[in-house]
């Protein structure tokens, strides 16, 4: 498979960090780099794959808490999410705190923001971004459509969806995104999600009790 994804949880709230690496080229993206460093250093090392950015689903403490510091440690660029959740990214330092990552929490602006239908690269890996409002305004969603994977942040969970009682979710726009931005892709794509193990799309638009009804 041309694509090689490692999963790496993170923090006390076991966030899934994933290393996707080209296996041609030996190239990688760490996305949501929420925080435990050391271990993302360690994977990274134990690899020996060469990382040319950092990919942000969303803005929440457990997803982005330390992308600006790997960011600096490894010289490459922050990639995303949607302009929508800077107002989160900017709340870091406070969120961090609070949750016990204070070393970690760092506000930054991305080198880019994404919005949907833009594509970024690993290696010779293309990823379409879907722009998918619910959990968080500004969330984006990852689509190797080569590979039939993607990477859904906290949007979407095997058996589960993501949670809108934070300011500016909405459990609308959410089912919406799921519904009319994710299964139209496909019921083959296998998808990582942001907490738990995978699964497929199929599998959830026919099991997901928050969506066969």
């Amino acid at each position: 498979m041309p694509l090689k994804i490692v999963l790496i949880p993170v923090t006390p709230f076991e966030q899934n960090c994933s290393l996707l690496i080209c296996d041609v080229t030996k190239k990688a993206a760490v996305i949501d780099p929420g925080g435990d460093l050391e271990i993302i250093r360690k994977q990274i090392e134990i690899l020996n794959v060469t990382v040319e950015k950092i990919l942000v689903t969303h803005g929440h403490v457990d997803h982005c808490s330390a992308a600006k510091e790997l960011a600096l440690t490894l010289s490459v660029d922050i990639i995303g999410p949607h302009i929508d959740d800077q107002f989160w990214i900017d709340l870091l330092p406070e969120q961090a705190k609070k949750f016990g990552f204070e070393h970690e929490g760092q506000s930054f602006i991305p080198q880019r923001w994404l919005v949907d239908g833009d594509q970024v690269w690993v290696g010779d890996e293309c990823f379409d971004v879907i722009h998918c409002p619910g959990h968080t305004p500004g969330h984006v969603v990852f689509v190797d459509k080569k590979t039939r994977v993607a990477v859904v942040g906290d949007v979407l969970f095997s058996g589960s969806i993501g949670r809108t009682d934070f300011p500016r979710g909405n459990h609308d726009d959410l089912i919406k995104s799921i519904k009319e931005k994710l299964f139209p892709l496909g019921d083959d794509i296998a998808f990582i999600p942001g907490h738990g193990p995978m699964s497929t799309f199929g599998q959830e638009r026919i099991s997901n009790p928050f969506l066969i009804n």
